[in-house]
């Protein structure tokens, strides 16, 4: 299940946004009804995608945006708003945010914005990401696609390479199936995920020699590296 905050002090409005988004059967929608509430429950809840109202009280949209940026600079923004001058909107991506949409709006509209957000590739830029980690006993160089354990070197494909990059990113944390899927498939569909389960396999076997390191499957969600 998709994890997604939704910030919005119109309580009946709230009800319905979360009522669209749960009757797709993806998300799981935690609801939060001013700013405060909103920071507390992002802590806690660690979702996969944040829909803020601009206008709420004690803490606006704009000031929770920036406040979790500095926490996560990676999470998907969507933000709501009735406001409609061009510099609320150039604030808003200034701020962070992934898109914007006005009220009022159709419920199937918001409902297919998330679903795109969600599709966009999230990764860190190439010149930025470290080239060698260690996992456990294992040293893993991206730049020559390589899993090393003393003196055995494995060849890696790209996408193993890509996968084990992210399991490790993610060490001992749950790496969700769908962000990967789309960013070395495409799309998520059954047979893609079907290759991927393939490729997760293929990375076990490569990794057996250090009993201390593990790919578990977390059903429903994805895997997780624990090292």
């Amino acid at each position: 299940m998709i994890r997604l905050l939704l910030a919005e002090d119109e309580i009946a409005l709230a009800k319905i946004i979360k009522d669209a988004l749960e009757c797709q059967g993806e998300f799981m929608v935690t609801t939060a009804y001013d700013g405060p509430a909103a920071l507390n429950a992002f802590r806690q809840a660690k979702p996969d995608i944040l829909v803020l109202d601009v206008m709420m009280p004690r803490m606006d949209g704009f000031t929770l945006a920036r406040t979790i940026r500095q926490m996560d600079p990676q999470v998907p923004i969507l933000f709501l708003t009735a406001r409609s001058s061009t510099d609320d909107l150039v604030t808003g991506f200034k701020l962070g945010g992934n898109d914007y949409l006005k009220k009022p709006f159709d419920m199937t509209e918001l409902v297919v914005r998330v679903q795109a957000l969600l599709r966009r590739p999230v990764t860190v830029p190439a010149d930025e990401r470290p080239d060698l980690y260690t996992i456990g006993r294992y040293t893993f160089r991206i730049s020559q696609q390589t899993l090393q354990i003393g003196d055995q070197v494995e060849s890696l494909s790209y996408r193993e390479t890509e996968i084990l990059r992210m399991l490790v990113e993610h060490a001992n944390d749950v790496l969700r199936r769908q962000p990967v899927l789309i960013a070395l498939w495409g799309d998520d569909s059954f047979f893609n995920a079907r290759s991927m389960d393939v490729f997760i396999t293929k990375l076990r076997k490569k990794l057996k020699a250090d009993p201390d390191v593990r790919i578990v499957n977390i059903r429903g969600i994805g895997y997780k590296l624990i090292c």
